[in-house]
């Protein structure tokens, strides 16, 4: 289908709550086009996801592309996150340029279903867990830098507002 422009920070769309993709509409064009999207926007370089708010789509969906796997999930949910939360240097394609120590756990499983509502169960550590709690947070309507410290927060929002893409 085609890459489509990531939505940057400040968006509405961002911070909504996505909504599930119901089990009729698992199947349909619609879901199938979304996921090709998500697909042909993720495998850009530098990328390790996208989900759905960040293409301006309101639904419970994210792409990944991690250490050379490039997939999808439907509906995901974080059934498990294991281990000391570590911080993590971490940025965001809705946040261009800019990173941050950002607590996640070491170690995640996230439980969803594929176009045709088949079970899909992704687990990993290091990034692949970063990029599950990261993108499901997306899909929660939080972007990451709202996770931070306080104090770390204070300046990441800072220097959020004083970059060129935020005007």
């Amino acid at each position: 289908m085609t890459v489509r422009p990531i939505r940057l920070f400040g968006d509405p769309v961002l911070r909504s709550p996505a909504d599930p993709i119901a089990p009729g509409a698992l199947g349909s064009q619609g879901v199938r086009d979304l996921v090709q999207d998500l697909l042909d926007t993720v495998r850009e370089p530098g990328r390790a996801g996208v989900a759905a708010p960040q293409i301006g789509v309101g639904l419970r969906a994210f792409s990944y592309n991690v250490d050379g796997e490039v997939g999808y999930v439907l509906n995901p949910e974080v059934v498990e996150v294991r281990g000391e939360v570590e911080l993590m240097d971490e940025g965001c394609l809705s946040v261009p340029g800019l990173s941050y120590p950002t607590p996640r756990s070491p170690y995640a499983k996230v439980r969803g279903v594929d176009v045709d509502g088949a079970e899909v169960v992704l687990e990993g550590t290091g990034l692949m867990a970063e990029a599950l709690q990261h993108e499901v947070d997306h899909l929660d309507g939080t972007v990451y830098v709202m996770t931070l410290d306080p104090e770390v927060r204070r300046g990441a929002l800072r220097d959020i507002r004083a970059q060129a893409w935020f005007h």
